[in-house]
């Protein structure tokens, strides 16, 4: 334990009683007093607060000041099309190798502030940050730097049905964002003082929320006043984890990595439409092109096992004649589903809604469905 890595919000973890794990050569809290089942119930009813200071924070800016620049440096090494981000929009991408495999899923942002609207703000997974850094080290063009920020900010999430009514009485201008769009401002309202955050309407959980980037030295005062609100409860990775498989949405590591494609993990949404040709330019262009020809061989899908017993990571998925068609990537129970829930990989003859198959649990063949995901509904604000 001696070697890994605290956010700014660790002692404040400790005093409200978390359970500690090492997580991503982090100690981070995996539950709190309250328990990972009623955390996911809260967040979902009411407001949870996430520490996700863990994750890298990274701004990436050309010498020459153009917007156009950077975007197009940050093409060469994701699908998503970056140039026509508008200053204040966010993007979902991945970083992808030569053979179109994921390094990394990570948010990408256009900054709105005036007088760096040139310049991109990333954030990207705890486990693969050093290695994205080295990658984006190795493949920007001269002129194009980048700025990594994680011994200066910290990240927390605020999620839920009540995060607008919470958040907007430090600031009401954060009800005006919709879904994916962020801005820099003051929070005030119950602090003594202003404190300057990046605050965008987004998050993990399938629910309405924000992610907010503030300096390490301001999140322990930001969090003890959002924490003040009736509505609003600490929440671990525990609960994070299961709320996330409830939204369908992916895990690196574990649902995704180098061996699978945007295309199989189900993230061609993700890639506009003119950036799905193999000449595209960036690295993995031509496997998302031939993934996209139905040449690939597997499609991530949702599974629901029949009965309470969660079909876990590993579990081998078979077709009902026993044969071997897949496997779990993520799975467990599903507090909001009210039962197990499971993401995995199946041949892609069988990735059809209401297909049985059946899961091979400590040995034993236990009934199953190909449902579609998400298992809980999103909840995102899109506006009125």
């Amino acid at each position: 334990m001696t070697d890994l890595k605290t956010t700014a919000l660790h002692e404040m973890h400790v005093a409200l009683d978390a359970k500690m794990v090492p997580f991503a050569g982090y100690d981070m809290p995996v539950q709190y007093p309250m328990g990972v089942l009623q955390e996911h119930l809260h967040t979902r009813e009411k407001a949870g607060l996430f520490d996700v200071s863990h994750m890298g924070q990274v701004f990436i800016m050309a010498e020459d000041k153009r917007f156009a620049t950077a975007a197009k440096a940050l093409e060469k090494l994701v699908p998503a099309d970056i140039q026509s981000l508008e200053p204040g929009q966010q993007r979902y991408s991945q970083f992808l190798n030569e053979d179109g495999g994921i390094l990394d899923d990570l948010m990408i942002s256009r900054l709105a502030m005036p007088g760096y609207e040139h310049a991109l703000y990333l954030v990207v997974n705890a486990g693969c940050k050093i290695g994205d850094y080295a990658h984006l080290e190795a493949h920007l063009p001269d002129g194009v730097h980048m700025m990594v920020k994680d011994d200066t900010l910290s990240l927390i999430a605020l999620q839920g049905p009540m995060a607008a009514e919470v958040l907007k009485q430090f600031n009401p201008a954060v009800a005006d964002l919709v879904f994916m769009i962020h801005t820099d401002l003051e929070l005030k309202g119950p602090l003594d003082t202003p404190i300057w955050a990046h605050v965008s309407r987004s998050g993990y959980t399938g629910e309405d929320g924000y992610e907010i980037s503030v300096k390490h030295d301001d999140v322990v005062r930001l969090t003890k006043a959002l924490l003040a609100h009736v509505d609003v409860e600490m929440i671990g990775l525990g609960a994070r984890d299961s709320l996330r498989m409830e939204a369908g949405l992916c895990l690196y590591g574990h649902d995704i990595d180098t061996t699978v494609s945007p295309i199989e993990a189900g993230l061609i949404w993700s890639i506009q439409k003119h950036r799905r040709s193999e000449d595209a330019g960036y690295f993995g262009a031509k496997r998302v092109a031939s993934d996209l020809a139905d040449k690939s061989t597997k499609r991530l899908v949702g599974i629901k096992p029949e009965g309470r017993a969660p079909a876990r990571e590993h579990t081998e998925v078979q077709d009902m004649a026993g044969n071997t068609i897949g496997v779990v990537t993520s799975g467990g129970f599903g507090p909001t589903a009210g039962g197990p829930v499971a993401m995995g990989y199946v041949a892609r003859k069988f990735t059809k809604a209401g297909t049985p198959v059946q899961l091979i649990v400590r040995g034993k063949a236990r009934p199953a469905t190909i449902v579609k995901l998400p298992f809980a509904p999103h909840n995102y604000y899109r506006g009125a």
